[in-house]
């Protein structure tokens, strides 16, 4: 397919991918589109699963993929209006009931501390939403003390003495700074922006999935292409993350866009590879199958950094 068919081949999908299409693909901002989320589609799929309670699943964090957690992670990547009031009224009860004795929201397991990764994620999408400043405190505070030396970060740092940062935890800590940045937050916002550029250099330093020691493939899970991405790394949502922060290109992403040029299809499209296990509210797209999700965001790196090939 040419690049016109694949255009209208995705704007016949969800309305979450037409309104992203429009707005990464063809720089047109279509706020009707982005309004429509919530009532059809997958969005108001997502929505109509919302407990009375204002919870989704069993709790916060359980189970995987459906608890609150995940869903309103997957609300934000939607790109769902983030006036949405039941939206909110979720995250204002989460960060109300769920936070641990170190400011992070909620400790996992018995171990009472909290996970970098997952503050990661929530500050991602409680950013978006728009979420009161003053009650994001503790969690910026609690982030920024789990910066680690090397740049990066990993949840396993304060629960069992981690040294090494992890891809995993980095990419979910890179994307909650950058959004709460973009929303025009400001409570230690220099502060993060440092630690921001630390990590960025730490996920290029390893040319997004090698290992700097070895010079091997850090986990061949990398180089897959699931999606929605949950807690875990891989190249395209790394990429994916360098186009929406608008880091300047740099050669260590080569061998990253290298392996994503040649997973494209000869019709031009991205196919999933793969789902994370575990219970999901519904199945958007099926593995092994050509992707929209998949395609939209590797076109948008493609159209963002102006490469076709390299």
């Amino acid at each position: 397919m040419g690049k016109n068919e694949i255009i209208k081949w995705l704007l016949n999908g969800d309305v979450s991918i037409q309104y992203q299409v429009y707005r990464d693909l063809l720089s047109q901002e279509k706020k009707y589109l982005q309004a429509r989320i919530a009532t059809e589609g997958w969005g108001k799929r997502y929505l109509s699963r919302r407990k009375p309670e204002g919870h989704w699943g069993q709790k916060f964090y359980q189970p995987k993929w459906t608890s609150s957690h995940y869903t309103l992670l997957d609300l934000r990547n939607l790109c769902i209006a983030p006036d949405n009031e039941l939206i909110k009224e979720s995250i204002a009860i989460i960060l109300e009931k769920e936070k641990g004795r170190d400011g992070g929201i909620r400790p996992i397991g018995s171990i009472q501390v909290s996970d970098v990764c997952l503050n990661g994620m929530f500050l991602n999408y409680a950013s978006y939403f728009r979420s009161d400043e003053k009650k994001l405190e503790s969690v910026v505070d609690f982030i920024i003390s789990q910066h680690m030396d090397d740049g990066g970060f990993n949840c396993m740092s304060n629960r069992s003495g981690a040294v090494h940062s992890s891809l995993h935890s980095t990419i979910s800590v890179l994307e909650g700074i950058t959004e709460y940045e973009k929303n025009g937050y400001r409570y230690r916002v220099n502060e993060l922006i440092r630690i921001k550029k630390s990590a960025i250099e730490f996920v290029l330093l390893h040319q997004l999935y090698i290992s700097d020691r070895t010079g091997e493939i850090i986990k061949k899970e990398f180089l897959r292409l699931p999606y929605p991405s949950r807690w875990h790394y891989d190249i395209l949502r790394a990429l994916d993350y360098f186009q929406y922060s608008e880091t300047p290109w740099d050669d260590s992403m080569k061998p990253a866009v290298n392996v994503l040029l040649n997973k494209r299809n000869s019709d031009s499209t991205w196919n999933l590879q793969a789902n994370h296990p575990g219970k999901v509210h519904f199945e958007m797209e099926k593995p092994g199958k050509p992707s929209r999700w998949n395609t939209l965001r590797a076109m948008r790196v493609l159209r963002f950094y102006g490469i076709d090939h390299i």
